[in-house]
């Protein structure tokens, strides 16, 4: 599929993350039982993956009341008035509930519109950019004059319920531990992005369009064996061919950026920045190989946040934009693939930030940011960009 726009502004980008800070090293000792059970060398983790922590939020947290503040700080910072909302998407894996919706809870707590439409979007870790370009159809179609995409994801159950098993499970051999060992780089952190109608917006960030891809043959690389949703006694479980899976999905990539560029128009040199679906170094250095991207142009998170499922790419975004990872006429591409195998290729002509806040700004990539080393689990430290 190809999506072109001619009247959506991608205004504005902001994101909450978790002060709890939990350390590849940290989730190693608690698998001590298994690591000597099968000699397994410490820090394997971080070594294989290039992630040396993650966040958590607190035991408890509901994914709708972080989304909720997230997309609060957002319409604060954009100054739009709440009349002009005319859809909420609730795009992460993570919810509240089987049923209601979870944005029916968010669309209360900021108090929108009744004409507003809401609902959740599940695809993975696309599901916020699977709400971006529904948002952007409706712009376009000029059914609304703007739209939220929120999500929040909650990596501990995950991590616990990963953890619990491979300590417990006395028949696993080396090789097994593979499939578990995705699990173990989950994050948490929370992301809202605001569309306008260009006769609205304050920036001037044109969303161009972008194309779609799936290719589900390969559906079966990464699958949950519990809904996360309905949870359990030991929490969610995945069963992940993290090796394939990186390659098949590159391999998606590939063949959807030959179609993005060539309906843009743009030159294979014509990104000037790129924001990507953040899964691990290995995974981040062959995508940008394989599509010939200068590393210097994209930005990462995933070393202190981990993979954070549908809210990494704008996350990483808002945190980027924050840090001023963005100038006036960056070509600018968001590039996701998510498990299913499904791709969204975005292109956005960056002109302004609306807010650089300070703290956003410590997640700048060479340290990233830092809390909750005091092992306190206060909500979070947040910020706004573009």
């Amino acid at each position: 599929m190809q999506l072109t726009y001619r009247h959506v502004c991608l205004e504005a980008f902001a994101h909450t993350l978790p002060e709890q800070v939990v350390t590849s090293a940290e989730i190693e000792a608690r698998l001590a039982p298994l690591y000597e059970r099968l000699r397994l060398p410490a820090g394997r983790l971080e070594l294989m993956t290039g992630i040396r922590e993650r966040r958590f939020w607190p035991p408890g947290t509901l994914p709708g009341e972080m989304s909720a503040a997230t997309a609060a700080r957002l319409l604060a910072a954009s100054e739009l008035e709440r009349r002009h909302v005319g859809a909420l998407i609730h795009g992460s894996v993570c919810r509240d509930y089987l049923e209601p919706a979870t944005a029916a809870g968010v669309h209360q707590r900021l108090g929108l519109p009744s004409s507003c439409l809401l609902y959740d979007v599940s695809n993975a870790c696309l599901g916020l950019l699977n709400g971006m370009v529904q948002v952007a159809n409706m712009i376009e179609l000029g059914q609304i004059r703007a739209g939220i995409v929120v999500g929040t994801e909650s990596g501990r159950a995950l991590v616990d319920g990963t953890i619990a098993e491979l300590n417990g499970d006395f028949s696993l051999h080396r090789r097994d531990t593979k499939r578990a060992f995705g699990s173990l780089t989950i994050g948490s952190g929370s992301a809202a992005v605001l569309l306008v109608h260009r006769e609205i917006s304050r920036t001037g960030n044109r969303l161009l369009g972008g194309v779609v891809r799936a290719r589900t043959a390969q559906n079966h690389l990464c699958r949950s064996r519990l809904d996360a949703s309905i949870g359990g006694p030991e929490g969610p479980l995945m069963d992940t061919d993290s090796e394939t899976l990186m390659h098949e999905g590159i391999q998606a990539a590939e063949d959807s950026f030959a179609e993005f560029l060539d309906l843009l128009d743009w030159p294979g040199d014509a990104i000037d920045k790129t924001f990507c679906h953040q899964v691990g170094k290995a995974h981040r250095k062959l995508l940008l190989e394989t599509l010939d991207l200068r590393d210097g142009g994209d930005f990462s998170t995933l070393e202190f946040l981990g993979n954070t499922g549908a809210v990494a790419l704008p996350m990483t975004a808002s945190l980027g934009i924050a840090a001023g990872h963005l100038v006036p006429n960056d070509r600018v591409a968001l590039l996701g693939i998510g498990s299913g195998i499904n791709v969204i290729m975005l292109a956005v002509d960056w002109q302004r930030s609306l807010v650089g806040d300070a703290a956003a700004s410590r997640g700048r990539r060479e340290t990233g940011p830092r809390g909750g080393e005091d092992g306190r689990e206060r909500r979070g430290v947040a910020g706004v960009a573009g």
